[in-house]
């Protein structure tokens, strides 16, 4: 494998990937057009998926690349991403009240709550995957890595694409798959769990990578990388508890739901992280070979929003379509309680553009540590 390499993590959260977009815009400033790319190994998981993916695809001009994506990101709307005019509502509305209502007679299940085809069609009209091996065979970066969750295993399954003598993996619950990424895997990757459907791939259908996936940062280690930049769509440190007295919404439900979905498992993989580098910190490394640890230190770095990202979704809610803020507010998706799911599926212009300016700012006041870790 690969020494000293740097990789890219990019987490799920849907909507809120427009952060990673910002961050990654303000890296290319500071990057300055140099040769190379400043993340050989690319990782990435949901919507963070599509991200890395993308940058792996014009892999052989980083500054172009981040440049594409942030045109898309700014110019996004929900239709791109799912079906949310009022025909395509009322007939998901019409499937869910039938299956409640006699699906134990006719065995009806509907497959989602949203019918996201309007994205796949935007991946292949804007990214030529065939790109992804020419790129690691011309040295432009390592490795490329997709993860999603099967639902019939429950094993985090990471699919990557890298050279031929990088091997597989498997630990608890985790597996590591070579294969060659196609349209399949990002819309697997990126399907949130009753939101979008499943999607078949081999002989197993899968979700949302973020789902059970206890060691986010693990795809980039086990392809090599020794310095990892990791772009979080949420803040990792919440307020503490607060008073309420109303019962929950059903959007507030949902929200927190997500938000142990995507946001969690980082958060405790970083800290296992860190217990793991202090504990390699007290060995030499004599004393590491003497004992068999294979175990090596990992540079970490990470970014996320320095504001509520579902505060500053409350304030765009009314870009959603008309039918789809009638959807969301039969389930209190459109009041304050309601944002976070909100936040996840506000696929408009303003409000993706305003995470991208926060993600830069946020990147831009740490250029000293961003250029340091990235040794400009």
């Amino acid at each position: 494998m690969a020494q000293g390499k740097t990789a890219l993590v990019l987490t799920g959260g849907g909507a809120r990937a427009a952060y990673q977009v910002g961050v990654l815009g303000a890296v290319r400033e500071l990057w300055r057009g140099r040769a190379g790319h400043p993340f050989p190994i690319l990782c990435g998981t949901s919507a963070g998926a599509i991200n890395a993916t993308a940058l792996a695809v014009f892999a052989d001009d980083f500054s172009m690349a981040v440049r594409r994506i942030g045109y898309i990101w700014r110019h996004f709307h929900v239709d791109q991403v799912y079906r949310a005019d009022a025909l395509a509502l009322l007939e998901t509305g019409l499937r869910w009240g039938s299956a409640l209502a006699t699906g134990w007679l006719i065995n009806q299940t509907p497959r989602s709550l949203l019918d996201n085809a309007p994205l796949e069609a935007l991946l292949r009209r804007t990214m030529d995957l065939a790109a992804v091996g020419p790129a690691i065979a011309a040295g432009h970066i390592d490795a490329l890595s997709i993860t999603a969750s099967g639902y019939t295993s429950g094993e985090s399954l990471t699919f990557f694409q890298a050279a031929d003598h990088v091997s597989g993996w498997r630990r608890a619950q985790r597996v590591g798959l070579p294969a060659q990424i196609d349209y399949a895997h990002l819309m697997a990757s990126s399907a949130i769990p009753f939101v979008f459907p499943a999607v078949k791939i081999n002989r197993e259908h899968f979700g949302d990578g973020s789902m059970r996936q206890l060691a986010p940062i693990s795809p980039a280690v086990h392809l090599g990388a020794e310095r990892i930049l990791v772009i979080g769509a949420g803040r990792l440190a919440e307020e503490g508890r607060q008073r309420s007295e109303a019962y929950p919404s059903l959007a507030q439900i949902a929200g927190h739901a997500m938000s142990s979905i995507f946001l969690d498992s980082l958060a405790v993989d970083l800290e296992r992280l860190e217990r793991i580098n202090h504990t390699l910190s007290t060995l030499s490394d004599t004393q590491r070979e003497a004992a068999g640890i294979t175990l090596r230190p990992i540079d970490t770095l990470v970014i996320s929003p320095s504001r509520r990202i579902d505060a500053i979704a409350g304030h765009h809610r009314t870009e959603l379509p008309r039918a789809m803020r009638a959807v969301l507010g039969g389930i209190g998706g459109m009041r304050r309680g309601g944002s976070t799911l909100l936040s996840y599926l506000l696929f408009e212009p303003g409000f993706t553009r305003a995470l991208m300016d926060l993600g830069y700012e946020d990147t831009m006041e740490r250029r000293g540590e961003v250029s340091d870790f990235l040794q400009l």
